[in-house]
């Protein structure tokens, strides 16, 4: 697709920048609300003026250096931290492809509930989780358990919502993103930056989740908006100059080239529910992992079951203990991920891996 004679206006109007003063001081603040922090307010009051003055001149990424030969423009200034996460990314690719090594595969365990925080209770899905992690390991395969619980129960776990960069140009959607840490927001800590390479490490992938309100548990579907960048992202920043949305523009137009940096990893995906949703989320979960051309394993692979179907909360343990052709059918998903792992690595070929779709997007 050819470039068009202009390039598409940049649509301008909406956010706020920068908020009040009085606004800003209020937030800050209330992280300090605490009266342990009394005795210090003096040094607290040091730290909102330099926070302020990061903010007004948006400290975005504060430490950068040069980018390097290996860019397309090498004297661009890129985010230290940025170029960190880059390096991870390479090695985990590496440990993705060495053969010495043992598959490995990325367990997720999409419930927001364990027994750390306000419900005082573990979830289901932890227990499935396990029931799934013993039988992969069972057949010498490495295991990596992400517990997006964490996220409700740990102390700076955060994931950042994607800032949608890739609806204005997808090369303006960087791999692996570089939206976060925004210091000068306060936007700091983001896991994803550590999740990243657990995908690209892994030879599969299997989620493990609850239906919350028919759909994904929040931080279930943060990590997949986050992932974006994962399936079309720009892995050199400088081409865009950063953040130039003109420029990322024209790339696109010229003819962008989408890159799948996790196509080929299999997956399987296990969702649960108690009265309503179970299928429409599974479904909706395939449907992504697909599109981002990983490999559905097996038949039995792809689960969606209700445990304690409209029955009290209050006992759904129970009802889950009574459920053994449930954890059974979970332990044939994992049997079957590991089958599609083994015979990937063997060298099987999928019959679209050499169809190129004339529409990727």
């Amino acid at each position: 697709m050819g470039a068009p004679s202009n390039s598409p206006e940049i649509r301008k109007g909406q956010g706020e920048w920068p908020i009040a003063r009085e606004t800003f001081e209020r937030r800050y603040r209330e992280r300090f609300y605490d009266p342990a922090f009394a005795a210090d307010s003096q040094t607290i009051d040091r730290l909102l003026e330099i926070a302020w003055s990061n903010y007004c001149e948006s400290h975005k990424s504060p430490c950068k250096q040069k980018a390097g030969p290996e860019f397309k423009d090498p004297q661009f200034e890129l985010a230290i931290e940025w170029l960190e996460a880059r390096e991870r990314l390479a090695a985990a690719q590496a440990q993705n492809r060495d053969t010495n090594l043992p598959p490995r595969i990325l367990l997720i365990c999409a419930a927001s509930r364990n027994d750390k925080t306000c419900p005082g209770e573990m979830s289901k899905t932890f227990r499935l989780v396990q029931l799934a992690k013993e039988a992969m390991a069972a057949r010498g395969v490495s295991v990596d358990v992400l517990d997006l619980s964490a996220l409700t129960s740990e102390f700076g776990r955060v994931i950042y919502p994607c800032k949608a960069c890739v609806s204005t140009a997808m090369p303006l959607c960087h791999w692996p993103c570089s939206c976060y840490p925004n210091h000068a927001l306060g936007q700091t800590n983001d896991w994803m930056n550590d999740i990243y390479p657990r995908w690209v490490a892994a030879h599969g992938i299997m989620i493990i989740t609850p239906v919350y309100w028919y759909q994904a548990p929040s931080g279930l579907k943060l990590m997949m908006d986050r992932l974006v960048c994962a399936d079309g992202g720009n892995p050199d920043p400088t081409s865009t100059q950063g953040k130039d949305p003109t420029r990322a523009k024209e790339i696109e137009l010229a003819g962008w080239h989408y890159p799948r940096h996790l196509a080929g990893r299999a997956f399987a995906v296990v969702v649960h529910g108690d009265a309503e949703g179970a299928d429409t989320l599974r479904r909706s979960l395939v449907d992504w992992l697909n599109d981002m051309e990983l490999i559905q394993a097996g038949r039995s692979s792809i689960l969606d079951r209700y445990v304690g179907y409209y029955e009290p909360y209050a006992s759904s343990h129970e009802a889950l203990d009574r459920d053994v052709a449930f954890q059974e059918e979970v332990r044939n998903a994992a049997g079957s991920l590991v089958n599609e792992v083994m015979l990937l690595r063997a060298g099987r070929r999928e019959p679209d891996e050499e169809i190129r779709a004339p529409r990727p997007k």
